[in-house]
């Protein structure tokens, strides 16, 4: 049984729940959020024996096997220092720091402290994207030389995100790490990134970072990486990634290529994460969490901790990413292609 210590109990923190529904072997134990109300209200709801407004009584209580980290941008730093620190085999969501520096203390403190680390980067444990990714390895489409994602809603659910102080960063961060995640996963994470160029703005909503962004990524065999992220586009989530090969191509799309559509005159309840309306003509996501890759990870990283070995994804991953996006905000300012510093 891997006992499970969970860091924070909000949005996030509710789809690693649902995707921890069908793992065997394990249990969440205990909790810990911000305030005494939202802890105690997500322990009832999902049944976790314990919870605190204390994180230091979940990196250190004896029992913990895992801790997963699904809080704020702003706290990721400390959380994970803090469990490598009491020698605790720790997951982290998405981005993994605010920027590279805060990602390679992160991934610094994970290997000296020899703990088991995974970067928990959903848009490659997607269902849609793992069987794009066999189809890659098979040859089926040749060589990848052109990787095109989107990632886009009408903005973040929580006031923090609009904040580049706490967040790290606007649309670009938020959602081009799974932009960037997915280059990486179809091109191959053995070909290096080595260069950005980025363009971002501020188009929509009154907020000190950039609603839209365009990040273009080179790779070291000339194969490219294209982001196309926004926190003002209607319509509800879209993420959608599109590959082309040398010998054909493929595309993904999990929120608007569903299997069911929905017209109605009256409220259909819960459609998606980011939808704006319930009404007309809907498209519901069907078993939202898998689909967006959430039972996959968490099972992948119970599986890595129950067998001792290092997950697919680890705060390597996700410090490569950082760098990458941090050359994608010194683009922006520049104008120019900037070299990703590693």
């Amino acid at each position: 049984m891997i006992r499970i210590g969970l860091l924070g109990c909000g949005f996030v923190a509710n789809f690693y729940m649902n995707g921890l529904r069908e793992v065997p072997d394990q249990k969440v134990i205990i909790a810990y959020s911000q305030t005494e109300e939202r802890a105690k209200a997500f322990a009832k709801e999902w049944r976790i024996p314990n919870w605190t407004t204390d994180m230091l009584k979940v990196v250190e209580k004896p029992e913990v096997d895992l801790v997963l980290i699904a809080l704020p941008n702003f706290l990721h730093r400390e959380a994970a220092l803090l469990a490598c620190k009491s020698g605790k085999n720790v997951v982290c969501t998405k981005p993994l720091g605010r920027n590279s520096h805060e990602a390679k203390d992160m991934w610094e403190a994970a290997k000296r402290s020899g703990v088991l680390n995974g970067y928990a980067e959903t848009e490659v444990f997607s269902p849609a994207v793992m069987k794009a990714k066999d189809v890659i390895e098979r040859r089926g489409i040749g060589d990848v030389f052109w990787v095109r994602s989107r990632e886009a809603h009408y903005g973040p659910h929580s006031a923090w995100f609009w904040d580049p102080s706490l967040s790290g960063g606007g649309a670009l961060l938020d959602m081009g790490c799974h932009c960037v995640a997915a280059s990486r996963y179809f091109i191959g994470k053995g070909v290096k990134a080595v260069e950005a160029l980025a363009w971002g703005d501020t188009l929509v909503h009154s907020v000190k970072c950039e609603d839209n962004a365009l990040l273009l990524v080179r790779f070291e065999g000339k194969q490219l990486g294209q982001a196309e992220v926004s926190w003002s586009s209607r319509g509800g989530l879209d993420l959608r990634n599109e590959v082309y090969g040398t010998k054909g191509a493929l595309f993904t799309d999990v929120t608007r290529g569903t299997p069911i559509r929905v017209f109605t005159l009256e409220s259909t309840g819960y459609v998606v994460e980011k939808a704006e309306a319930d009404k007309g003509w809907v498209i519901p996501c069907v078993d939202e969490a898998r689909t967006y890759g959430y039972h996959e990870e968490t099972r992948h990283f119970v599986e890595c901790v129950r067998e001792g070995v290092a997950p697919r994804e680890t705060f390597e991953d996700g410090y490569i990413s950082n760098a990458i996006i941090d050359a994608g905000y010194k683009s922006m300012k520049s104008g120019k292609w900037e070299k990703i510093e590693y």
